[in-house]
């Protein structure tokens, strides 16, 4: 395979520049900003591009700020119509999310909400959009001008590309992982897409294998920075020095030399003829675009561009935080520009700016005539469900008074950013050296964020796990503080027209309130996020699995969805789009996002009263500084800005925030911060149960981990001869249970068993236990066969219970018994033989899946019933929606196709 010229084929280019935003800060959930610069960005790509000679007439697209609903609808349209080659180009606002290990290309109409990312596209799904069977395309380039744009290599390592198309994917991108690059001035295009048209406006072919390299060393020569003064490096993906992987951009002729004439036949210009000299800025000398441009009206007649203030930017981090503080920002880079500058052309910048600003927003800016420094960012790392209170925390704090000089300069700034706990206790306790040079599959930098200079966990246990596991090459160095800053019990909120059943919400374990709520009439669900992601379920499962003696029952309490959502803050999020879920759905969830936690959705909630468990540890937040190797640069300064965030947090004005957030007393009988405006349902004093340990953290993690591993599924067919009526197709015996294997994976164990005869034998194997493809278990299906027999439901059902029991003796892996029947041979389902079923399904720890093709066989007393509410497990026949839910059952169980 050869390098590939498109030139001749239905080529295809996509150019999205997203330049102006519907919500932009300081309003809440918006943007940094406009960004005026891509629309230079947008023309004079589109002009290199057809100059190139690659792509010929109305094979250009270009998407001025479109909506998240243009944007994939004109991708599908250009995936549908490119032959050769597909070039999708990106330029505007972009993020990643909370774990950092997704990018989000943000589009005309997004905005930053907690824990979603509203109006934006991720990169995975832009993959996925490219990466589908239907796409014809010889190769496909994708260009990506946006801050963060590196994180995109780490994305398409990790697509599963189902089609296979994954490969004729090639990546060029604007700045390396973990970067935030500046918007761009907006007289001219963003540094990296002004050199990247400059190159391909260069005479002669340009092959995406000599463009990288060239792009690379002007961006270097030119001295491009990102923010934090980090140089700005473009990257590439699948390296365009491979052959297979070359693709040929553009192909503009070579002018021919001019012929040599004589001194005598030159032309003698007159004075007047002779063009005037056009100054030409070099990329080394061109104004370093501002991290947040503001858009300004262009002067009449056109005049020079003036270097516009630049506001400082957080650190990158998973998500970009919300910053209430721009104009503070703003006017303390102003002052600094002051300094630099010099009054008088600082006095010419703020005239352009009172064209659309108006002399009050002019004097806000300016205030005194001191000058101001940057202020030092201080980096917070945090657990997902307090990421919000910590950052209304920041916020107030930057506006304080002991946040601020005697001149009215800001000392000091706080981003604030989270990850799932698990992954911050691995990473500083066995990736801190990854964390300060990344490697290809081990970069925290990308999967979490910056490294932090303060790590606030939900319980100071986590501390504990960190060192536990802490191994020889150790690069930070924690210093936690003795006592945690706040409190808030994990509770079992539930709506109140159920809590009404509970009686007392104290003095009782979780089981205890859960086996309560269970009796209560009505079907009560009860739900918990991922015990992997937030502490906060981590915590609710040390109280669920007691002393861990029967972790898979434990698990059997719950609502078990196919994927939990990963948060507190997510789950109340969620639970309100089914008013029948949120209507009988108990939420294993921090006490304070009772009051702080709701405002993230537009929904009606259910009101819900707290039950407090007394053996589930409560969220005890608390104050850890991280200590990096080499970082002690501005060491003091940083840890005058740590000890003057801490000092605050933890004193009058941060207590205030806290209780407002819903937080509790540390110490003493945890009373309510601000207990006169807390919500209706809350009790006043609680007495804590003993503090979270970090060896029964891991261990409960570890069981957590086991019991939603690879799970083990026993079918039982009735092949009695009064099933030959149901039988045939997709909707009989064998047609149902085919349709169940998709929730099966490649490491599930499952077996079928044929349920016949009433004697010595009574079933044969259809397919032996263990794991098999898929293949393999509809070809055993599809070789059952009805017998001229009667079937022995009780024996068959007590062999298969004890079958599973000692398959899961030495483990906590999920099963299931489904045993599938048209009820016939439910007759010798009664007296003792019932009562023997029975009792055997309810200690035998695995749940059974009573499926009957006739109607009523699963009204109240009937045996069907009583051997699933028995052994915790479900009732199903031909009055329910049969095959899905079935279906449904199986895939709890099973990883599902891979």
């Amino acid at each position: 395979m050869s390098r590939f010229d498109p030139r001749g084929r239905a080529n295809r280019a996509l150019i999205v520049g997203v330049s102006e935003y519907d919500h932009t800060a300081p309003a809440p959930y918006g943007v940094t900003g406009q960004l005026p610069a891509v629309r230079h960005n947008r023309t004079t790509l589109e002009d290199a591009l057809y100059r190139g000679g690659v792509f010929g007439a109305g094979e250009v697209t270009v998407l001025p700020s479109p909506s998240q609903h243009d944007f994939t609808g004109a991708l599908r349209r250009a995936v549908s119509e490119a032959e050769g080659l597909l070039l999708l180009y990106f330029a505007g606002h972009a993020v990643v999310n909370t774990s950092g290990g997704e990018l989000h290309l943000q589009m005309r109409t997004a905005r930053v909400l907690a824990g979603e990312l509203p109006g934006a596209v991720s990169f995975a799904q832009v993959l996925s959009e490219i990466c589908v069977a239907e796409n014809r395309a010889e190769k496909v380039l994708v260009i990506l001008d946006c801050c963060y744009a590196g994180h995109a290599a780490g994305i398409w390592h990790r697509f599963p590309d189902p089609e296979g198309n994954k490969e004729k994917v090639l990546l060029l991108m604007s700045v390396q992982p973990n970067r935030c690059i500046l918007g761009g001035d907006a007289d001219i295009a963003t540094p990296f897409t002004r050199e990247l048209v400059e190159v391909l406006d260069e005479d002669g072919e340009i092959w995406l294998s000599e463009l990288y390299p060239t792009l690379k060393q002007r961006m270097d020569e030119a001295g491009y920075r990102a923010e934090e003064d980090d140089p700005q490096i473009p990257q590439a993906l699948a390296p365009p020095w491979d052959p297979d992987a070359d693709v040929l951009l553009a192909a503009r002729p070579v002018p021919s030399p001019a012929p040599v004439s004589s001194p005598e036949s030159a032309p003698v210009l007159s004075p007047a003829s002779v063009p005037a000299p056009v100054p030409v800025l070099s990329p080394a000398s061109a104004p370093v675009p501002p991290a947040h441009p503001v858009a300004v009206p262009d002067p009449s007649p056109p005049r020079a561009p003036v270097p516009a203030p630049q506001t400082p930017d957080p650190p990158p981090g998973p998500r970009r935080p919300r910053r209430s503080r721009l104009l503070a920002g703003a006017a303390d880079s102003v002052r600094a520009v002051t300094d630099r500058l010099g009054r008088t052309l600082l006095t010419f910048l703020l005239a352009l700016l009172a064209t659309g600003a108006g002399g009050y927003g002019i004097f806000a800016l300016i205030g005194d005539a001191g000058t101001c420094a940057p202020s030092r960012e201080l980096r917070v790392l945090t657990d997902p469900d307090l990421e919000a209170t910590l950052q209304a925390a920041a916020d107030a704090y930057f506006a304080s008074a002991v946040n601020t000089t005697d001149d009215g300069c800001r000392r000091g700034g706080v981003t604030v950013y989270s990850a799932g706990a698990s992954a911050v206790v691995t990473a500083l306790s066995k990736q801190t050296d990854a964390w300060q040079q990344p490697f290809d599959d081990d970069n925290p930098q990308r999967d979490i964020g910056p490294q932090p200079d303060v790590w606030i966990p939900a319980t100071g246990a986590d501390v504990g796990r960190v060192t536990a596991a802490q191994q020889n090459r150790v690069f930070a160095r924690l210093e936690p503080d003795t006592e945690p800053f706040a409190y808030s019990p994990v509770v079992l909120a539930v709506p109140q027209d159920l809590a009404r059943t509970l009686g007392k919400p104290t003095g009782r374990s979780l089981s205890e309130l859960i086996d309560a709520l269970e009796a209560a009439p009505g079907a009560a669900e009860v739900h918990r996020p991922d015990p992997g992601f937030a502490d906060s379920a981590l915590l609710a499962t040390v109280g669920l699995y007691g002393d861990g003696d029967d972790v898979r029952g434990a698990e059997r309490l719950l609502t078990r969805p196919e994927r939990p959502e990963p948060s507190a803050v997510k789950l109340l999020c969620s639970l309100p789009d089914d008013d029948a879920v949120d209507d009988r759905g108990a939420a294993l969830v921090p006490e304070f996002l009772l009051r702080s936690g709701v405002d993230c959705h537009p929904a009606t909630r259910v009101p819900r009263t707290a039950a407090y468990p007394d053996d589930v540890p409560g969220m005890e937040p608390t104050f850890v500084r991280v200590r990096w190797d080499h970082g002690d640069r501005d060491a003091n300064a940083r840890d005058d800005e740590a000890n003057r965030f801490r000092t605050w947090l933890t004193g009058a004005e941060g207590r205030a925030v806290l209780g407002e957030q819903g937080f509790r007393s540390a110490t003493g009988e945890r009373a309510l911060l601000d207990a006169e405006s807390a919500p209706d349902g809350l009790t006043d004093t609680v007495r804590p149960p003993e503090s979270a340990d970090s060896s029964v953290l891991d261990d409960t993690l570890e069981q957590y981990g086991n019991a939603h591993e690879a799970g083990r599924v026993l079918f039982l067919l009735d092949s009695s001869g009064s099933m030959s009526g149901l039988w045939d197709g997709p909707s009989g015996g064998p047609g149902i249970l085919k349709r169940t294997l998709p929730g099966l994976g490649g490491e599930d164990e499952y077996g079928v068993r044929a349920l016949h005869g009433i004697e010595s034998r009574t079933h044969t194997d259809l397919l032996p236990f263990g794991s098999h493809p898929r293949k393999d278990g509809e070809r055993a299906l599809d070789t059952a066969k009805v017998r001229d027999a009667e079937a022995d439901p009780p024996t068959a059902l007590l062999d298969a219970l004890a079958f599973m029991r000692e398959r899961g003796a030495d483990d906590e892996r999920p099963q299931l018994i489904v045993y599938l029947t048209d009820g016939e041979d439910d007759t010798r389902l009664t007296g003792d033989k019932l009562e023997q079923v029975v009792e055997r399904a309810g200690t035998a720890g695995v749940p059974v899946a009573m499926v009957t093709l006739n109607s009523g066989a699963c009204d109240s007393g009937r045996p069907g019933t009583l051997i699933a509410e028995a052994s915790r497990g479900r009732c199903l026949d031909a009055g329910d929606d049969l095959v899905p839910a079935l279906h449904d059952e199986v895939a709890r169980v099973g990883t599902g196709e891979e």
